[in-house]
């Protein structure tokens, strides 16, 4: 079955030409300059390119971050700095925020925030796979890497690198840590989704069925908690998304619950969970509703028209009608008042990131390549200072609409 995502924007950057006249004093440096600014339009240019897969992002985000550690990191892997540090000003844009950029002259703020871009473009190449028609089981297993390849950026951005930022980010701003921690959720989660497809798919018990979906459940509600002091200006439409996916997944955990008490000749208590699963389903449809209503950054779909929404409303009813003829001819057992706890533990299946580290600094960085960037040669009037106020050129971004879903189960 085909899944269907939200998706913030692309994070927009300023052009930069790393041409230091003067402090670039000889060959080495020169070509460090001139290889960093082919490798970052190069990485760049990947970001829109449908032709892209993992492979070639990894390698040109590799190429790229690999020369900018010389601006960070020193080469005698001490604790110092880089004198290089604070040459550059960076701009960039934030999903949330439109596109006034955030400028700091920091080459970490660059660091993060390509690095968070490449998070984003394995959580839209996801995006891109889960919606085709007809998707194979070597296309879910590359969705369901991607998401989890773009939850270990996130993670280790916010774990290693926020910290090292002299200017902290304001709030709502992309590198501010509780936005990050929301995209690590919801990778977790959408991941989660995929090996609940699965294990519907291969017919695994509907106790793993229904404890993976509660599991789901509640990351998407940690997600949405964790953008809960945000302007809803800017946030209401990621945080509609993050409650009708929670909903949607307590649906289906009531739901399969269900099943698992009907098995255990619960009939009554299954019928009172099909009804919560029914309650939570009309809860889903009405904020699928609000969703396309909602303005703010993210595609403009009616999710609840998507076959894998349908499908699950069908099977609910279905499921609740098959409990409730099975009470009137074998069981009998009253329904009870009280809708049953959710107390389940999946022992399989839940989703943790793919640890991520970036790489070692570029072996064309050596101490006499460093040696020949003089520092004292930089002009007095420095045009790289800080222009907050100037506005960044908008990512253009492909328009894909969810292709047809034939209802073929996702493998």
């Amino acid at each position: 079955m085909t899944h269907w995502f939200h998706r913030n924007p692309l994070k927009a950057t300023a052009p930069v030409s790393f041409n230091y006249y003067g402090v670039a004093a000889g060959p080495p440096a020169s070509k460090i300059c001139n290889d960093l600014r082919s490798s970052r339009t190069r990485l760049l240019e990947l970001f829109t390119d449908l032709s892209c897969n993992p492979e070639m992002m990894k390698n040109a985000a590799d190429s790229y971050f690999s020369l900018l550690q010389g601006f960070i990191n020193s080469l005698d892997e001490s604790t110092q700095e880089s004198k290089l540090r604070y040459i550059q000003n960076f701009k960039w844009t934030d999903t949330l925020q439109g596109q006034v950029p955030s400028a700091q002259q920091d080459a970490v703020f660059e660091l993060i925030s390509m690095a968070f871009n490449v998070a984003l473009w394995y959580t839209k190449y996801a995006s891109r796979l889960a919606g085709k028609e007809n998707i194979t089981e070597d296309e879910a297993k590359e969705v369901h890497r991607s998401l989890k390849i773009a939850a270990g950026i996130f993670k280790h951005l916010k774990e290693s690198h926020l910290p090292k930022l002299i200017t902290p980010a304001e709030k709502g701003r992309d590198l501010e840590a509780r936005l990050m921690e929301a995209y690590i959720v919801q990778c977790q989660a959408e991941a989660q989704e995929v090996t609940i497809a699965r294990a519907i798919e291969l017919k695994h018990a509907p106790g793993l069925i229904a404890a993976l979906a509660y599991e789901t459940a509640n990351f998407y509600q940690k997600a949405d908690h964790t953008l809960s002091s945000l302007e809803p200006a800017y946030s209401a439409k990621w945080r509609k998304y993050l409650h009708l996916k929670m909903c949607f997944y307590t649906a289906y955990a009531y739901c399969y619950h269900g099943q698992t008490l009907l098995a255990g000749d619960k009939c009554g208590e299954a019928i009172r969970s099909l009804q919560e699963a029914e309650k939570f389903y009309a809860k889903a449809e009405t904020l699928c509703k609000e969703y396309g209503e909602t303005k703010g950054p993210g595609p403009t779909v009616k999710p609840s028209g998507h076959l894998f929404f349908r499908k699950l409303g069908n099977l609910v009813k279905n499921t609740l009608e098959k409990c409730q003829r099975e009470n009137g001819f074998i069981y009998f057992q009253k329904v009870p008042s009280e809708a049953p706890q959710l107390e389940l533990k999946a022992n399989y299946g839940l989703v943790e990131p793919v640890p991520f580290e970036f790489p070692p600094v570029s072996a064309h960085w050596t101490p006499e390549t460093l040696a020949t960037f003089d520092l004292t040669k930089r002009p007095k009037d420095d045009s790289t200072k800080p222009k907050p106020e100037e506005e960044v050129k908008p990512v253009k971004e492909p328009d894909i609409k969810p292709q047809k879903d034939t209802g073929c189960s996702i493998s």
